[in-house]
């Protein structure tokens, strides 16, 4: 019984408890780190890093910290996590950190993150908590991905930077779609994920 609680908790932000189709968090994001597959993918894994962690440290703390300055002690626990995540990119992905610029730091203010560590992790176990994280985090990955792959392979006909078009297509008038690479088209691809998430998983 325990074991698929854990099972639902953990899968239930993936799809019908989507972060960002149901709860529409985290959705500024969105704009700016996924005109390339790359930095959405170490978006999404820096994202699920903070959010697993921060929530399951922050349930092992619940019973300590005071009501009062909890929000503080969260932020700070968050904070510390979100810096080790930005110098680690900086130390091994150094490139990728430059393209993300500050948006790896700007986790800290993400809703997703002080959200799960409001509504779960204070009154959950430290296990059930890090699988509510995790499950978070990979759901907001996720979009990120599926945004990621839309813009770059419609924008410029690449996949991790590598042409995937045919020089055929190119040769028969196919034009990227210069649109794709705008802040808007994320707005735009996201609404119609939504609508499919929507129309695809019913209640």
């Amino acid at each position: 019984m325990m074991k698929n609680q854990n099972l639902k908790i953990f899968f239930d932000p993936l799809a019908r408890n989507n972060p960002v189709f149901i709860q529409s968090l985290g959705i500024c994001s969105a704009l700016a780190v996924t005109v390339q597959l790359k930095t959405a993918i170490v978006m999404g894994l820096s994202m699920t890093f903070v959010t697993a962690f921060a929530s399951m440290i922050i349930s092992s703390m619940r019973n300590v910290i005071p009501k009062n300055i909890r929000m503080i002690v969260e932020l700070c626990v968050i904070a510390s996590l979100v810096i080790l995540a930005d110098e680690f990119l900086k130390a091994f992905f150094y490139d990728i950190s430059k393209q993300l610029s500050v948006f790896v730091g700007l986790i800290i203010t993400n809703c997703i993150v002080m959200g799960r560590a409001e509504t779960f992790a204070l009154g959950n176990r430290p296990w059930p908590s890090f699988l509510d994280g995790l499950g978070n985090g990979a759901g907001y990955g996720l979009v990120l991905i599926a945004v990621a792959f839309i813009r770059e392979l419609m924008g410029s006909g690449k996949l991790f930077g590598f042409s995937v078009v045919p020089g055929a297509f190119y040769d028969a008038g196919y034009e990227n779609m210069g649109f794709m690479l705008l802040a808007p088209s994320a707005f735009i691809i996201i609404g119609l994920l939504v609508w499919l998430s929507k129309t695809i998983i019913k209640e």
